[in-house]
């Protein structure tokens, strides 16, 4: 029979969500464990290049009684400050963390419960929290074997600067928050850069004289919850606005991107060979990105005349460029493109849950991270509760709201054996 320790809560996932869910444990004094697969805040301290910085601004981080405690709340903090803050957080407590273990089964427990096993001991527990992420495997479409392996092809996850990518030219595919900073992150060495655009849309940073994040807060955007949401299968699905916290923080115009010199296209949809394909939507995704841009600034000036507030005005958008045809194919050899950097995201591995939580799809199924099985939960996946959830801004209270599920459940299971 295999030996198994018990713990009354076991936390997979040693990133800020977890830490955030053993804080308040601590604090009730339930016993837990932290399984870590790598080291704590591995993504942080391990999957970031070395420019890299918050797109939020630094008094968003505001982990369970740690706030940003800094000299520039309004600033954005690099990948070591960080790893600083989120080591400090971590400093304040003893979270009971166990780490280079990773979990290999999660199965329910004959008269209630959960049964986990693990590559360091196995373990059984009344409850379970799920708090590893979205970032599991990165996506790379199968077409991507079809490119002449003479062509470097690379990972966002593993992209540190540019001196990783051979001479000549990179198309970087994708234009998340990721993909647009990594363009730029070339662009501003001097590479040659080729981008192609996807859908995501895009968003001012400073306007009417404050962050635009600034203004949303202050207009309540960030404290919609998911059930109030207008379109909530939407909000779930669609691909963060992208701006930059580089440098002090600044929004990103692709046609400005263009006027300098990195050559455009749209939606990747084929390779073979040395040849890529696109599908003819640059110009509609430009338009598209822009109109999400200009509707944030409409909201904004909507809430300054409504409320009197003294702002200084900003000049009418313009663009700065267009298009002048969709180019549907390139040869990377003859426009002299030596790697292929994919940023078009990730996909959550949840092979290792054996526990009814999943709707047909895959995707974890419930309620501000409650699930149906009785003790099954999940923190820190984007819009859990509210935009917040899964960023710095709203995983204190998601944290709580789950502890207090927790707790309450601990209380249940006393009585009913006593």
């Amino acid at each position: 029979m295999t030996h198994r320790e018990h713990k009354s809560v076991v936390i997979v996932g040693g990133g800020q969500a977890g830490l955030s869910v053993s804080y308040y444990l601590s604090r009730e004094g339930l016993d837990h464990v932290i399984l870590e697969r790598h080291q704590k805040f591995h993504s942080w301290r391990v999957n970031r290049w070395d420019t890299f910085c918050l797109v939020t601004p630094n008094w968003q981080c505001r982990l369970p009684d740690f706030p940003y405690q800094g000299t520039d709340p309004e600033g954005f903090m690099v990948k070591d400050e960080i790893t600083d803050y989120l080591d400090a957080f971590a400093e304040t407590f003893n979270p009971p963390i166990v780490e280079n273990c990773e979990v290999t089964k999660i199965t329910k427990r004959a008269g209630g419960g959960y049964l986990v096993d693990s590559s360091q001991g196995n373990y059984s527990t009344d409850q379970v929290v799920i708090a590893t992420g979205g970032y599991d495997n990165p996506i790379v479409p199968p077409y991507a074997k079809n490119l002449d392996p003479s062509i470097v092809q690379m990972h966002s996850v593993d992209y540190r600067r540019p001196e990783q990518m051979p001479e000549g030219g990179t198309l970087v595919v994708g234009t998340g928050q990721s993909g647009v900073q990594l363009m730029e992150d070339m662009h501003l060495k001097g590479r040659n850069v080729h981008l192609a655009v996807g859908p995501a849309p895009r968003s001012p940073r400073m306007y009417r004289g404050r962050d635009a994040t600034d203004w949303l807060y202050e207009m309540g955007h960030y404290h919609m919850t998911i059930d109030k949401h207008p379109n909530p299968e939407h909000a779930v699905s669609k691909t963060n606005h992208y701006m930059t916290g580089r440098d002090g923080g600044h929004e990103i115009d692709l046609r400005k991107f263009a006027n300098e010199g990195v050559s455009l296209y749209g939606s990747v949809s084929g390779m073979e060979g040395t040849k890529v394909q696109f599908l003819p939507d640059l110009e509609t995704n430009l338009d598209d990105a822009d109109d999400s841009y200009v509707g944030i600034r409409k909201v904004i000036d909507d809430y300054i005349a409504k409320h009197n507030i003294d702002a200084p005005i900003e000049p009418a958008f313009e663009k700065l460029w267009q298009p002048e045809q969709e180019i549907t194919e390139i040869d990377c050899e003859k426009e002299g493109i030596t790697s292929i950097l994919w940023a078009i995201g990730f996909r959550p591995n949840y092979g290792w849950i054996e526990v009814d939580v999943f709707d047909d799809l895959g995707r974890p199924v419930y309620q501000r991270g409650v699930c149906k099985e009785e003790g099954f939960y999940f923190i820190g996946l984007g819009w859990l509760n509210t935009w917040g959830s899964g960023r710095f801004l709203g995983i204190d209270e998601d944290s709580r709201y789950l502890v207090d599920a927790i707790a309450n459940k601990a209380k249940a299971n006393l009585r009913a054996v006593s």
